[in-house]
């Protein structure tokens, strides 16, 4: 695929992902799919499609086991600057200790503790919304190779 269609057709995949999700979501009205860490999970799994940081593992378990930590965070040690950064620094740690590193993921315990999210939070959005985005990411790569 030449150097004008590759970033068009990531930028349909990525519009693809958030707009399934987005969509929904509001369908589903009171479970949330979306958050913010998508929108960069979308740069790398459309747009570096074949870089280590973009492989479904590190997408779906990056997310999860960061988000996980979130939630026990916000469930058990509550929300300051120490424990903020705490989570965040465990977060870095365990995705680089697992081989599941995924930068967009690193937001999530952020976006957990300061928002007050609990277990349900681990399946949707984080569980549904990554196992989507990887599952259009697939499906664009192989359009992708037929059309390229």
């Amino acid at each position: 695929m030449n150097r004008v269609m590759f970033p068009l057709f990531a930028g349909l995949g990525a519009a693809t992902a958030i707009a399934v999700l987005a969509l929904s979501q509001v369908e589903l009205t009171d479970i949330a799919l979306l958050m913010a860490p998508f929108g960069a999970t979308t740069v790398l799994v459309f747009g570096v499609p074949d870089s280590p940081l973009a492989q479904p593992k590190n997408v779906i378990v990056g997310h999860m086991l960061t988000a996980l930590i979130g939630v026990i965070f916000s469930q058990y040690v509550g929300t300051t600057p120490w424990s903020l950064a705490a989570a965040t620094g465990l977060a870095v740690s365990a995705m680089l200790l697992t081989k599941t590193t995924h930068p967009p993921a690193g937001a999530n315990p952020l976006l957990i503790m300061l928002t007050g999210q609990s277990w349900g939070f681990l399946l949707t959005p984080v569980l549904f919304g990554a196992v989507v985005i990887v599952l259009i990411g697939k499906t664009m790569r192989k359009l992708q190779r037929q059309w390229g």
